[in-house]
């Protein structure tokens, strides 16, 4: 999720999520080393339970952005083996890490050393022509060795030669008994399955087999479905409606545009909240078009609901 994902959607998304783990997009080791660290893992405390997804191949680097991490209080950290962007595979990790599982183990055991929360790893079913399930059993089984208990698996390869990010997202088909079959061969360990999950009958289809699932384009898209999906786990859950999900985000807009951050790249992450309902277009549209004026405050948020009918 990395230029999708930031803290401004962590927040808003915690409100219609209380159970669900939050993960951060992902943030390189080498940004943490080089840049504003205390930037990059600043969260607001309501995010709990929280993960920081990494990425990097230099075991020193990493073991050092996990330190901060567990510092700033993260409950878990997380390798990322499963992003295939052309400046990812530049700087020697996500997706093509797969191909080399003992730097990752390297990488993993230098960090585990440092901290006493959770270090796991998000990978692919496999890459390029690595399309087996030989291949993936091997990758697990030298970071199980090393100590790794969770891995979260998106179940498709990734095609690092021909294909952009967004078609790797979308064109490798899925592929979920791979996952179900390396849980049945490994049970000891916890394994979370990702990848193209877009109704609770899925997800219910998915949990017989997994020990977890992660939501990613679904909930971004349509963020209410964390709503549904917590207010179907968790029956004593009172579900919000979306309108006082607004209400509720409004003074943590305000306390952050009061720091001088800008409208628009908090709406940004709210625009599919009414997504199906009536009147979603409008309450798109007008966020979209008065979000990022210079000065835009909370009346466009306001007004944007007020430019839905009442029933949505």
């Amino acid at each position: 999720m990395m230029d999708w994902t930031d803290r401004h959607c962590r927040y808003f998304m915690r409100l219609l999520s209380p159970g669900a783990l939050l993960y951060t997009e992902m943030i390189t080791a080498a940004a943490i080393h080089h840049g504003d660290a205390e930037q990059l893992l600043r969260y607001d405390r309501s995010e709990h339970p929280l993960a920081l997804q990494l990425g990097g191949s230099d075991p020193a680097m990493m073991a050092e952005a996990a330190r901060r991490a567990a510092a700033a209080g993260y409950d878990e950290v997380n390798i990322n083996v499963g992003c295939p962007s052309d400046r990812v595979q530049s700087g020697q990790f996500g997706a093509c890490l797969m191909a080399r599982p003992a730097i990752v183990a390297e990488c993993f055991r230098a960090m585990q050393a440092e901290i006493d929360v959770p270090v796991t790893v998000k990978t692919r079913i496999g890459i390029d022509d690595n399309d087996s399930d030989e291949f993936l059993a091997r990758f697990v089984d030298v970071l199980s060795a090393a100590g790794c208990g969770k891995f979260i698996v998106h179940a498709r390869i990734a095609i690092l030669d021909g294909l952009s990010p967004k078609q790797n997202r979308s064109v490798p088909p899925l592929n979920y008994e791979r996952v179900f079959r390396l849980k049945e061969q490994n049970p000891e360990l916890e394994v979370v399955l990702n990848g193209g999950l877009s109704n609770i009958e899925q997800v219910e289809m998915v949990l017989g087999h997994v020990d977890g699932v992660m939501i990613g384009r679904q909930a971004y898209h349509h963020p209410y479905f964390l709503a549904e999906l917590e207010q179907h786990f968790n029956s004593r859950w009172q579900m919000p409606q979306r309108r006082s999900v607004v209400e509720q985000m409004i003074p943590y807009i305000e306390a952050e545009l009061r720091k001088g951050e800008r409208l628009g790249r908090i709406t940004r992450h709210m625009v599919g909240l009414f997504a199906g309902m009536p009147g979603a277009r409008a309450w798109r549209r007008y966020i979209s078009e008065n979000a990022y004026r210079d000065g835009a405050g909370v009346e466009v948020i306001r007004e944007a609901v007020d430019a839905m009918p009442v029933a949505a």
